[in-house]
C-alpha cells in the first residue's frame, strides 16, 4: 500500500514529529529504486577525475629538465591507517610525513620506507654542522673486554629520549664486538635495520636533532679482568687490573669517576713533566736559606705528595677513606694496569648564548 501524504502530514514532517512513522512507511512503500549499477557517474565527479589525470600527465610532460618530479597520487582513499601504523614502526617517522609519504605513492608502503629514507638522509646532513655536545656514556662487557660509547646530540631533552638511549645502547654493542676503536668502522657495522650509520641517520629524520657518535674507548682482554661505571650517563670509566674480579674494578671506577685522577700509577706519569715539576719546587724553596740537603728532601717530599694526589694506586680510597687504592687492590690479590675516563661533550666548543646582547640588538633595529 502506498503511502498518501496529506497536508497534515507534511506539517508533521516540516516540524520534525512523525518521523519513525515516514520513515517506516517510504521503506515498505513501493516507490521504484534505481539500482547503483544503472546510476550514471556525476559530471562533477568525471570532471574531477579528468583534471586529476591531466594535471599528472602536464607536470611529467613539462617538468623543466634535471629538475626531480615528485610524484602526485591520483587516489582519493589511497591510505589507511593500517598502512600509516605499518610506515611508522618500519621507520619511526612521524604521522603526518608517512601520511603525506604514502599519499604519494599509492599507500605503497615499500616504496614509502624508501622515500622517507632518502630524505632521513639528507635531513641528517643538513643538522650534520650544528653542534652535539649533549649526550650520553653507553657501556658493553664482554668475555675480559669493556667499552664505552659517547654518542652526541644537541639538548639534554634528547639525551634523555627513550629512541636516543636505544640507540646508543646498540652502538656500545656494537662496539664490544669489533676490534679497535675507529668510529668510521663502528658506523660501517651492520645493526638490525641495516648499518649503524643508517640507524642513526633515520633517528635524526625522526627526532629532528644532530646525532653522532663521537669515540670509542675499549679495554681488556682475555687474559685481563675489566669493569665498567657510568654516572649519571655523563661519565664512564674503564679499570683493567690484573687478576681480581669485576666488582673490584667497578669499585675502583666509581673512585676515578669521583676523583679524576690524572695517572694510574706514577709510572705513567711522562718523565718531562715529573722534571718540570721538581724545577717548580725546587724553585719554590731555593730562597728558604735551608742547606742543600734538606731543600733536596724537601722537593721529594713535596714531589710525592704530588704524585700521591694526582696517582690512582696512591690516593685513599673514597668509599672506606681508611687505606689507598693500591692497598685495596693488593688486598684483593690484583695489581692496577690502567683507566680510562670520558664525560660528554668534553672539549667541545659550546655555542653561549648572550641574551643580553640579542635584546639590544633587536631594540637597536639590528
Amino acid at each position: 500500500a502506498r503511502h498518501t501524504f496529506t497536508e497534515s502530514s507534511s506539517a508533521s514532517i516540516r516540524n520534525g514529529s512523525n518521523r519513525k512513522y515516514l520513515i517506516s512507511n517510504v521503506r515498505s512503500s513501493h516507490f521504484p529504486l534505481p539500482s547503483p549499477s544503472t546510476i550514471p557517474p556525476h559530471p562533477s565527479i568525471m570532471k574531477v577525475a579528468a583534471a586529476l589525470a591531466l594535471t599528472a600527465t602536464m607536470a611529467t610532460a613539462f617538468a623543466p629538465a634535471g629538475v626531480p618530479f615528485t610524484r602526485q597520487s591520483t587516489s582519493l582513499f589511497a591510505v589507511t591507517t593500517a598502512q600509516i601504523k605499518e610506515l611508522r614502526e618500519a621507520t619511526g617517522a612521524g604521522m603526518m610525513d608517512c601520511k603525506k609519504v604514502l599519499t604519494e605513492f599509492d599507500g605503497d608502503v615499500e616504496a614509502a620506507a624508501d622515500e622517507l629514507r632518502k630524505k632521513g638522509l639528507a635531513k641528517a646532513d643538513k643538522k650534520a654542522s650544528r653542534i652535539a655536545a649533549e649526550g650520553k656514556i653507553a657501556v658493553a662487557t664482554a668475555g675480559g673486554k669493556s667499552v664505552l660509547v659517547e654518542v652526541n646530540c644537541e639538548t639534554d631533552f634528547v639525551a634523555k629520549d627513550g629512541s636516543f638511549a636505544s640507540f646508543a645502547d646498540q652502538a656500545a654493542q656494537a662496539a664490544v664486538e669489533m676490534d679497535g676503536e675507529d668510529v668510521e668502522v663502528l658506523m660501517a657495522a651492520s645493526v638490525e635495520g641495516g648499518s649503524l650509520e643508517d640507524v642513526r641517520a633515520g633517528l635524526v629524520s625522526k627526532i629532528g636533532e644532530n646525532i653522532q657518535v663521537r669515540r670509542v674507548s675499549a679495554r681488556g682482554t682475555d687474559a685481563t679482568t675489566t669493569g665498567a661505571y657510568v654516572h649519571m650517563q655523563r661519565i664512564g670509566v674503564l679499570v683493567e687490573i690484573e687478576g681480581g674480579t669485576p666488582e673490584l674494578c667497578t669499585d675502583v671506577a666509581m673512585h676515578v669517576a669521583a676523583m679524576n685522577p690524572m695517572y694510574a700509577t706514577k709510572d705513567d706519569v711522562p718523565a718531562d713533566e715529573l722534571a718540570k715539576e721538581r724545577e717548580i719546587l725546587t724553585a719554590q724553596v731555593a730562597d728558604s736559606g735551608k742547606p742543600e740537603d734538606i731543600i733536596k728532601k724537601m722537593v721529594e717530599g713535596r714531589l710525592n705528595k704530588y704524585l700521591a694526589e694526582n696517582c690512582l694506586v696512591s690516593q685513599q680510597y673514597v668509599k672506606t677513606n681508611d687505606r689507598t687504592v693500591g692497598k685495596l687492590l693488593e688486598e684483593n690479590g690484583a695489581k692496577m694496569i690502567g683507566f680510562t675516563r670520558i664525560a660528554v661533550g668534553e672539549g667541545i666548543e659550546k655555542k653561549q648564548d648572550d641574551f643580553a646582547a640579542e635584546v639590544a640588538a633587536m631594540a637597536g633595529g639590528n
